[in-house]
């Protein structure tokens, strides 16, 4: 009598892996992972081993190339393996995509509506005192138990009460940052100088320039959790409209143009016959 908790689906599609498993059959070399390819043209060879970020920027350039070889702009490449384009390959590459990819330039709109919106960020010369205690995130840790931690020690530092010292003492017991010897003291920092994280909370944020004292909430960073306290501020100066506008125009131009190339980037992989490799943004540093 067969059981049914027992049976197994054995409907298989051309790409799916099979084999019973073991390492000493001789169906394990049926179980290896597929070999990833654009068009039939293999982006690796059988065995060796791409991390993903590799892996992609090396499925874009083929795409590139191929689509060079399609329009006549280099001669088609016989071989199975991809390989990366020479100096003169790339230029032709290049060259195709500034025909391809048009951007138009931002308009004096365009560029007034952005310094409105982006002023907190077009500051110069802004700086903060700061000191912190990390809560650092790491592998295997209780994320709840260690913003459970992190929110009692904010609620204490945040009393009016609360003693003189206890900042720079809880930094040096708490803290997993090397600045906790020194009570957490991080100097003058700068947005250039931050995490993005961090400079986005501390410096461009419509409620970032809160005042002096600890910050009301955690800020959470690639690093962690933190408690921040300012213990100074340079405010800086915003420059007039004008003294920007070549910058803010250049920023939206690369923007509209990153854009542009991301859509082009999609429509060849929409066109291709992809395999073993997501496709999803424009990685090669052919269109960076």
């Amino acid at each position: 009598v067969s059981d049914p908790a027992m049976k197994q689906d054995t409907t298989m599609s051309p790409s799916s892996s099979v084999g019973c498993g073991s390492s000493s059959c001789a169906c394990a070399d049926l179980a290896q992972p597929q070999v990833a390819s654009i068009n039939g043209i293999t982006l690796h060879e059988p065995g060796e081993a791409l991390d993903a970020q590799t892996l992609r920027e090396r499925a874009y350039t083929e795409l590139l190339m191929q689509e060079a070889v399609k329009q006549g702009l280099l001669p088609r490449y016989r071989g199975l393996v991809a390989q990366q384009p020479d100096e003169a390959q790339r230029q032709v590459i290049e060259t195709m995509l500034d025909q391809a990819v048009t951007s138009p330039d931002p308009t004096e709109d365009e560029c007034r509506r952005h310094y409105e919106a982006q002023k907190n960020r077009l500051i110069v010369g802004q700086a903060l005192h700061v000191r912190h205690i990390l809560f650092a995130v790491t592998p295997g840790v209780n994320v709840h138990a260690l913003s459970q931690r992190a929110e009692t020690a904010l609620l204490e530092l945040s009393r009016k009460d609360v003693p003189a010292g206890r900042f720079a003492q809880l930094a040096a017991e708490l803290s997993n940052c090397p600045s906790g010897a020194q009570g957490g003291d991080l100097g003058w920092v700068t947005p250039e100088a931050c995490a993005p994280e961090l400079a986005n909370e501390l410096f461009f944020q419509t409620d970032s320039r809160w005042g002096m004292g600890v910050h009301p909430r955690l800020v959470h960073t690639r690093f962690g959790l933190h408690i921040i306290e300012v213990l100074g501020r340079k405010k800086g100066v915003l420059p007039e409209f004008e003294q920007v506008r070549d910058q803010i125009a250049s920023r939206l131009a690369l923007q509209s143009r990153s854009t542009a190339l991301r859509q082009y980037m999609q429509l060849l992989v929409g066109q291709a016959q992809v395999e073993g490799v997501e496709l999803e943004g424009a990685d090669s540093p052919l269109v960076q």
